[in-house]
This record gives structure tokens, sequence and C-alpha cells, in this order.
């Protein structure tokens, strides 16, 4: 049979798989000559590794691209997006013709590739993260569906700098995740010069072995030794596989091939044609190999419109912290779906999703200290809608990882991320515990909702929300336990604000959410004995902000807004009420934010310490009602 998936194909089969790889290589100088524009010498030093993969190793439906029991390819390094193109057109998923309009404004074949593409499940060109979504593949295929599908990922050396890479090597080790495979293309030049390990493909063996990686060097331009270390991965067991390939840049392209300063630079239309003539030469076969099907074993799921199966079991005024009532939230939803998971960098016993955990061992990754690697895998696990997953750790710590989150953003991936301990109410700890700058990252980032409960009650809320939410979405819980405000009654929708009190005598409007909601709160109660009266407000997502409610009641006080936070001034809901009532003559925002870098104390004293607590919130008050 064609593209049998043994150690050692004929030698017909072979020749095809040469043949084809340099088909590949005139596709991707074709189209990049045609747009003047990609990296056509860093397509041709992998088109044997893909020639290999996609018409012999791998096992997928050629007409159903994002068929669950496909195996899975990911193209980390990005920029050789061309030779991905040029492989489904010759699969005949994409026309040929179609590869010419690369990089156009029209045309879906972007520079770097995004799942506008059938084909594509998660967007990379900012290196050095596609081992860590292929990582969440390969944890959901072997752990969640059980299945037999397996996944390929495409390195770059030069994005083996990149730490994340190496934390997602000791994820996949710790894991025993024996359906992944890396592959590393080590084409000895990175983009402004070479890579710091040139061709010394022993060192990079070395470091993956020492990772507990089973490691394979091959010449990355022999299709036969490309088959058999990828016949020889799929028969080991408890470890996943490296493949260090030794390839050169620009393969096959006289004068440039293994030349520095080629980067990212197509061949000049006058020479293109001369350069594929010479590579046409070359092709003595005329033939395509047909992959194999895939073995269709991964369970049939529907994760649409997950219910909670009671009302919250929250009483009002009863004292409880939003980051626990987010565990207890979850280990709920957990028993209403078998397809919710959870992910945490080794901080459970702060975010409480160690309540997941102890109900649901099976469904809770730690992911450890690696929060760059937390969010890739969270998004690998997400792909193909095979699960709903959320990931928590202290707010301030997914700073760290917000180049993965903007990725995630253009992956089109839906997922939650939860971040813990913000604002200068986590007291003792200081400064670099508490997250100041999420809400102004997460506003940032396109289609992403944003959700700051107040209390347990609209935690659980949020959390179901979230569940059913296409897009990023993002909690933000509270270390201090405060007091539940609503009913379990009470009906929480996405873009809603709550007005938790009001008179027809209120003076101004004050907008507060978590731990500054309460200071509103007893600052309200404080105004009323002294003959004030205030509004005050929940916004409850910060993203949608409900800016309706948040006007009409404006315009019920006179114009007069107070909003008060746990975060910098710039970003936060501050600037997110001034944009929404930007267009209103005659409304004021008064803004109370922190101002500066905090310190340790107890978190009643610096919310007095940075201009947040009640006392603070009646000072604004009795200002804007002189003023």
């Amino acid at each position: 049979m064609e593209g049998t998936n043994d150690s050692q194909p004929d030698a017909e089969t072979l020749q095809v798989l040469r043949d084809t790889a340099n088909r590949l290589r005139i596709h991707s100088i074709r189209a990049t000559s045609t747009c003047s524009s990609g990296h056509p010498t860093s397509c041709c030093s992998a088109a044997e590794i893909m020639s290999v993969l996609f018409f012999h190793t791998m096992r997928y439906k050629q007409a159903d691209p994002e068929h669950p029991n496909n195996d899975r390819f990911v193209l980390s390094k990005g920029h050789a997006a061309p030779v991905l193109y040029a492989t489904w057109a010759e699969v005949g998923d994409i026309c040929q013709c179609d590869l010419l309009s690369l990089r156009k404004i029209h045309c879906d074949l972007e520079g770097h590739p995004t799942p506008r593409l059938s084909f594509v499940d998660v967007a990379t060109g900012s290196l050095g993260q596609g081992l860590g979504a292929a990582c969440g593949m390969a944890y959901t295929g072997k752990y969640f569906d059980k299945a037999s599908y397996r996944v390929f990922c495409l390195m770059g050396d030069g994005e083996s700098a990149e730490g994340s890479v190496w934390e997602a090597l000791a994820f996949a080790s710790h894991y025993c995740l024996d359906n992944l495979v890396a592959v590393f293309d080590v084409n000895r030049l990175g983009q402004s010069g070479t890579a710091p390990l040139e061709h010394r493909t022993d060192i990079y063996k070395n470091r993956c072995e020492a990772f507990g990686w089973n490691t394979y060097i091959v010449d990355g331009h022999d299709v036969e030794a490309l088959c058999q270390a990828f016949w020889q991965a799929a028969q080991v067991k408890n470890k996943p596989t490296a493949v260090i390939a030794k390839t050169f840049k620009g393969r096959g392209i006289p004068n440039i091939e293994d030349a520095e300063n080629w980067h990212g630079k197509p061949m000049p239309k006058e020479r293109a044609d001369a350069i594929i003539k010479v590579i046409e030469s070359q092709i003595q076969t005329n033939r395509n190999l047909m992959p194999k099907p895939p073995i269709e074993d991964s369970p049939q799921i529907n994760i649409s419109n997950i219910k909670m199966t009671s009302l919250p079991a929250y009483k009002v005024d009863e004292m409880v912290a939003t980051r626990k009532a987010y565990g207890m939230a979850l280990a709920k939803l957990g028993h209403a779906c078998d397809r919710v998971i959870a992910l945490d960098g080794d901080t459970k016993n702060s975010t409480f999703s160690e309540i997941f955990k102890k109900d649901h061992p099976d469904r809770f990754i730690e992911c450890f200290i690696a929060e760059q690697n937390m969010v890739s895998v969270a998004v690998g696990c997400a792909t193909r809608d095979r699960t709903i997953a959320f990931a928590s750790t202290f707010a301030a710590f997914l700073t760290r990882a917000f180049d993965q989150i903007r990725m995630g953003a253009i992956s089109q991936t839906s997922i939650n991320l939860v971040g813990s301990h913000c604002g200068v109410s986590v007291g003792e700890d200081g400064p670099s515990q508490m997250a100041l700058e999420d809400l102004a990252m997460f506003r940032s980032i396109p289609n992403c909702t944003i959700f700051y409960p107040s209390d347990a009650v609209s935690t659980e809320h949020a959390v179901c929300l979230a569940a059913n939410t296409k897009g990023l979405c993002f909690i933000r819980t509270s270390r201090p336990e405060t007091a539940v405000l609503y009913t379990p009654e009470e009906k929480f929708e996405i873009g809603q604000a709550k007005v938790v009190r009001h008179s027809v005598d209120d003076k101004v409007t004050v907008i507060g959410a978590g731990v500054t909601l309460h200071e509103a709160l007893a600052a309200a109660a404080d105004l009323s004995q002294q003959g004030i009266s205030i509004r005050v407000i929940d916004p409850f997502t910060i993203k949608p902000l409900d800016a309706s409610t948040i006007i009409s009641n404006a315009k019920a006080t006179g114009g007069r807004i107070i909003t008060v936070e746990d975060h910098y001034r710039e970003g936060g809901i501050g600037e997110a009420v001034c944009a929404a009532v930007s267009r209103e003559p005659d409304i004021s925002v008064h803004q109370l934010a922190v101002t500066e870098v905090p310190r340790s104390g107890k978190p009643g004293e610096l919310l007095d310490m940075f201009g947040i607590s009640a006392k603070h919130i009646i000072a604004a008050v009795k200002y804007t009602l002189v003023n």
C-alpha cells in the first residue's frame, strides 16, 4: 500500500517522498517570489521533514483537516508557513493557484499561520510557543481522549533559545507524552546570524535527553532516515521523542543554500524561474502518496451550553473570598461536565483550584512554575473543542505570559484564565505578588471577556458564563474574605452591571469592583449617617463594560461618577469608564486608583495608604459635591 507507515518504505515510495519535498520547495519559492515577501530558505530546510510527515508518517483525513481523530501538526517555526500551505496544496485541501496570493489582504494564506485556515489549530510565528500548545494537544489525546492520534511539532533551532521551549520539554517528559514528537530543524542560521549551537546536533541531543526525551539525530534531507526515526518514535513508550534534524537553510537553491543574510528574503523574480528549473530537473516521478486514514477512537463530545446543577449555596453576608468561591464553582462545574479541566502553576492551594483537583483528580494538570507554558498547554488542550480549560495562578504572574495570551487571541482560542491575589489587598506579601496591571493587559486583548466578581455568588456565575463564552476569558479574584452581596437567585449576564445601592436622593455614582465595591458600600453607609446619599454600581464585567447602566445612573446623580479600583490608574476600571462616557456632555469622572508602587502591610492599611479605602471614597464624594 502506498505510504504505509512502516520503518523501511520501498525505493519507489522513497523517490516519491523526495520528489514531493522538491515540489514543496518549488511552491514555497514561487509563492514568496510572487508576493516579494516571505521566508523561502526556512521552507527549503524543512521540505523533506514535511514530505515524510504528511505523506508517510501522519494519519489524517485529507478532506477533513479538523477531524478529531487526525494526527496533529504544529508549525512552531511559523515563518515557514509557505511550506505548510504548499503541503496542503499537494494534499489537495487548497488550490495551488491560491499559493500565489500568499500574504495578500484578501487571502487567508497569511505570512504566519492562523486558524483562519482549517488545517491550523494554533497561530504561530511568535517563536517558542508551538511546543507548549503541542503538549496540550498530546496531553489531551493521551489522558482525556485516550485516543490514538499523535502530535508532531516542527521547531526551528533559532527558537530553541526561548525559555518557553524548555518549559515545554520539561512538561512533556514529566507527563510521559509518548504521543508527542518534536522535530528540531537545525539549519544553523537564525534571522541575523548563526544560531548559537550552529550544526552541533550532539549538544541538542544531550540537552533533550537531559530533559528526559527519547532523541534521534538524523540527516533532515534523507527521507529514509526520517521515515525510520518517526517509525521508531511510535514504538517508544512513556517518553516523548525529539528528532534532531541536521538541515541546510535554502536547501536546493544554488549559491544560497547555507548562506547567511537570506532569512526572510524571497528569491528575486528574475532568478526564481532558473532556480525552479534546477529543482524541477531532480524530480523523477509525478505521483502523490495518499496519507493513511486515522484510527477512529476519539470520543464524541459536546461542550456547549454547560449548566450548573444547582443555585449557588451561599447566604447573604456570609464571608467568602472570591478566590475560594472560584475553586468551589469550578469543582461544581466539573460535576456538570466531564470535559471541564483545570490547570495551575503550583499555586492551587492559593487559587483554590485544589478543590477541583480533589473532586476531579484526573482532569487537573499541574503545570508547575512555568506560566508561559501553562497558557500554551491550555490553548493546546482547548483546540478542536476537546476541553473547557481553566488555568489559574496569581494574576501578577499571568503578565509574564502576555505573549502567549496575545497569541491565544490570534489563535481564536476559548480558554479561561483566572488570576487571584489582585491589588494591594494581597497585603503582607508585598508588590511582587500584587496584580496591578492585569486589567490593562487583558483589556488590550481583542475578543477577551473580563469578569471581576465581587462576591461568591457572582464568582460562581462568572465561572459558568466563562465556560460557555467563545474567546479568551479572564476572571479576576481577590484574596480577602468579603461579604456575600447577592441572593442565590440573582441572575448575571456578560456586559450587565448591578446597581447594588440606590435611592432617589443619590448625589454621586460610585463604581467599585472586588474589594473596592465593599469599600464603596461601607462609604455609602457612613455618608448616609451624614445625610449624603450615593449610588453604588458593581460592573461585574469590565469588558464588555455596561456603558448604558453607568451613563443612565450618572445622569440621575448629577453627572458625577467616582471610580475606585485596586489596580493602577493606567488601563484600569477608571479609564474604561472614562472611555464609556467620553461622548456624554456633563458627566465627570473622578478616579481613585493605586498611583505608585505599593509595599507590604495589612490589606486595610494598604487600601488606606494608597487612596482606595472607604475613607478616601468619602473624601472624594465630598470634594466632588463641593466642586
